[in-house]
C-alpha cells in the first residue's frame, strides 16, 4: 500500500521542478530552434529565455511570472493500493497545490468565474483539475504536474470528413496565426493537435499531445508520425518566430493524437503548451522508493488501444460473410 504521506511530499516536490526546471527535451528543442532563428527579435528573445531559465535554476525560483494553472495527471498500475483511497489521493493533491503557491511561490491563478473571488492557493471548484489512467499489473502510481497557461493557446473546430488533411491544415495555420499575431500564446511551444472522439475527449486529447509528450516523440502510427514531422515544419514556415515576432520558430514540435469519432464528422482540437513547458513526474512505489522524471510516458500501447477482446455473434458473423 502507498502511503498518502508520501504521496503529498512528492507532489510538493513535483510542484516545485515543475515551476522550476524545464524538462531536458525542451531546454534541448529549444536550443534547436535558437541555433536556427534568424529574425532578430526573435533570436533576442530566445536568448532571453535561455538566460532566464539559467537563473531561475541557479536561484530557485519560478521561471516566469505567470506560474500557470497547476493540473495533475494521475496514472496507476492495476494492482495499486492507497492509503485512504482515491478521496485521500485527491485531498493530498489539493494540500499539495496549495502548499506549493505558497511555498514556491506559484501565482494564485484560479478564482471564480463570476465572483472572481479566490483562496489565494491556486485550489477551488474543480481545481486543480486531476485526470487519471490505468495500466495492467504493478503496484505503483505516476503522479505529473502539469502547469499549463490558463487563458489562450487553444481552438476548437468541427471539421467534416470531406475536409480531409488539407482541411487540418488550414485550421491548423488559422489558429498559430491567431496565437502568434494576437498574443494568444507563448511561442516557441509544443503544439499538440486532438483528432476525433466527441467535442470534450478531442480537446482532452489535443491537451495531453501538447503536455504529455516529449519532444521529438513521435506516434506509432507511422503515418500520423510523417503528419507530425509536416505540421512542424509547416508551422515554422510562416514567418513567425518568438512571442509572435518575425522568425521561423513558432513550433518546438507538434504532437497528434487520436480517437475514433462519429462517422459524419471529423472534430479537431490545437493547443499550445507554455514556451516553459512546466511538467514533472515521479512514480511512487508501494515500498517506498520514488523515481522522477520528465518524460510523463503517458501514451502507451494500452492508452491508445483501439478494439477489445470480443467475439462476435454467430449470427452477425454470418450475415458480414
Amino acid at each position: 500500500m502507498i502511503s498518502i504521506d508520501l504521496i503529498e511530499k512528492t507532489a510538493v516536490e513535483l510542484m516545485q521542478r515543475a515551476a522550476i526546471e524545464i524538462p531536458d527535451d525542451y531546454l534541448e528543442g529549444l536550443k534547436k530552434t535558437a541555433a536556427a532563428e534568424d529574425g532578430d527579435l526573435s533570436s533576442f528573445v530566445l536568448q532571453a529565455m535561455l538566460e532566464n531559465y539559467e537563473a531561475a535554476k541557479e536561484d530557485r525560483r519560478a521561471m516566469c511570472g505567470d506560474t500557470g494553472c497547476p493540473r495533475w495527471y494521475v496514472k496507476m498500475g492495476n494492482d495499486t493500493r492507497i492509503e485512504g483511497g482515491p478521496v485521500a489521493l485527491e485531498t493530498a493533491l489539493r494540500r499539495a497545490t496549495a502548499a506549493s503557491t505558497d511555498g514556491v511561490p506559484l501565482r494564485p491563478n484560479r478564482v471564480h468565474p463570476l465572483w472572481r473571488t479566490d483562496h489565494d492557493n491556486n485550489v477551488g471548484i474543480g481545481a486543480p483539475e486531476i485526470e487519471y489512467g490505468f495500466e495492467p499489473g504493478g503496484e505503483w502510481i505516476d503522479l505529473i504536474t502539469v502547469h499549463k497557461g490558463g487563458l489562450f493557446g487553444t481552438d476548437y473546430r468541427m471539421l467534416f470528413p470531406s475536409d480531409g488533411i488539407e482541411g487540418i491544415k488550414r485550421f491548423y495555420l488559422d489558429c498559430l496565426v491567431a496565437f502568434g499575431k494576437r498574443g494568444l500564446a507563448c511561442q516557441p511551444a509544443i503544439i499538440g493537435i486532438g483528432l476525433g472522439g466527441s467535442k470534450d475527449t478531442c480537446m482532452v486529447l489535443g491537451k495531453r499531445a501538447a503536455c504529455l509528450r516529449t519532444v521529438g516523440d513521435r506516434n506509432p502510427d507511422p503515418k500520423i508520425a510523417e503528419l507530425e514531422e509536416e505540421f512542424k515544419e509547416l508551422g515554422n514556415s510562416i514567418g513567425m518566430g518568438a512571442m509572435g515576432f518575425v522568425g521561423k520558430s513558432m513550433v518546438v514540435d507538434c504532437h497528434i493524437e487520436v480517437g475514433y469519432c462519429h462517422t459524419g464528422g471529423m472534430q479537431m482540437s490545437v493547443h499550445a503548451f507554455c514556451l516553459s513547458s512546466r511538467r514533472a513526474v515521479a512514480r511512487v512505489h508501494a515500498d517506498g522508493r520514488v523515481e522522477y522524471r520528465t518524460d510523463p510516458q503517458w501514451f502507451t500501447d494500452f492508452q491508445r488501444r483501439e478494439t477489445v477482446e470480443w467475439k462476435a455473434p454467430e449470427d452477425n458473423r454470418q450475415r458480414s460473410a
